[in-house]
C-alpha cells in the first residue's frame, strides 16, 4: 500500500504503455509538446469531461470527472466517465447518496481516433476499474472504451493479464519514480506518431549508452 504522497497520475499509465521514456519524460523531466493528435484529445474530452454535467436515463446514471484513486496501485486520477446502472441485486453494488436502489458502477474511457494495436488505452481504463473496485469494495468485470473516430463503444473484459500488466506497469512507474531515471530511447515506428520525438530524438540519442556520452559527442 502506498501513502497519497506517492501517488502518480493514473493518465500516466497509458504513456508508460506506449513508451516508458515517453512516461519519463512528462512525468519525471516535464516535458510536453502538442502535434496534431494531442489537440483532437484535448478537444475530446473537453465535450465529456464535465463534472457538473451528471445524467440519468433508462436507469443508468452517467457521472463524469470523477475522482478515483487506488493506495494499493499508488495512482490517481480522473475518470472520464463512470456509469452508475440501477440493479435489483444488492450483492457486488452499492448505495448512492440521495437515490434509491442499488447501483452497480462501470468505467467508460473517451479517446481520439479508433482502436490500438497494443494493450495502453485497456490498461488504463482497467486501472479505473481496480481504483473503483478499491473505493467502493466491489469487483468490476469490463468497462467500455469509446473512441472518437469510430464512434463505436468497444467493451473491454478486465481478465487476469490485464490485471497483472496494470499491477506491473504502476509498479515500474514507482521504481522509475524514485529512482528519478529516464530510460534511453528505442527507436520504433510508433515514435513517428509521439509528440515528444523531437525532444527525445530516439534515432540519434538511441547511439549513446548515456546522457553524459551524448552531451560529449554533440560538443564535438
Amino acid at each position: 500500500m502506498y501513502s497519497e504522497d506517492d501517488l502518480l497520475m493514473l493518465s500516466g499509465i497509458q504513456h508508460f504503455a506506449f513508451c516508458k521514456r515517453q512516461w519519463a519524460l512528462i512525468h519525471l523531466e516535464q516535458i510536453w509538446e502538442e502535434n496534431r493528435l494531442t489537440v483532437e484529445g484535448h478537444h475530446l474530452h473537453e465535450r465529456v469531461d464535465n463534472p457538473y454535467n451528471n445524467t440519468t436515463r433508462n436507469r443508468v446514471l452517467t457521472c463524469r470527472s470523477l475522482s478515483v484513486t487506488s493506495l494499493r496501485l499508488g495512482l490517481s486520477g480522473i475518470a472520464d466517465v463512470v456509469e452508475f446502472y440501477l440493479t435489483d441485486v444488492p450483492d457486488n453494488s452499492i448505495d448512492l447518496p440521495d437515490r434509491s436502489g442499488h447501483w452497480r458502477p462501470v468505467p467508460v474511457e473517451y479517446k481520439r481516433g479508433s482502436p490500438k494495436t497494443d494493450e495502453r488505452d485497456e490498461v488504463q481504463l482497467c486501472a479505473q476499474a481496480i481504483c473503483l473496485e478499491e473505493m467502493y469494495g466491489l469487483s468490476i468485470d469490463s468497462g467500455f472504451l469509446f473512441y472518437g473516430e469510430t464512434r463505436h463503444r468497444t467493451e473491454v473484459v478486465f481478465t487476469r493479464s490485464i490485471r497483472n500488466l496494470v499491477e506491473h506497469y504502476s509498479q515500474q512507474m514507482h521504481i522509475l519514480f524514485k529512482e528519478k531515471r529516464t530510460p534511453l530511447p528505442e527507436y520504433r515506428s510508433q515514435c513517428r506518431s509521439c509528440s515528444l520525438i523531437n525532444e527525445c530524438i530516439p534515432r540519434h540519442a538511441a547511439r549513446w549508452k548515456s546522457v553524459e556520452e551524448y552531451l560529449l559527442n554533440i560538443e564535438h
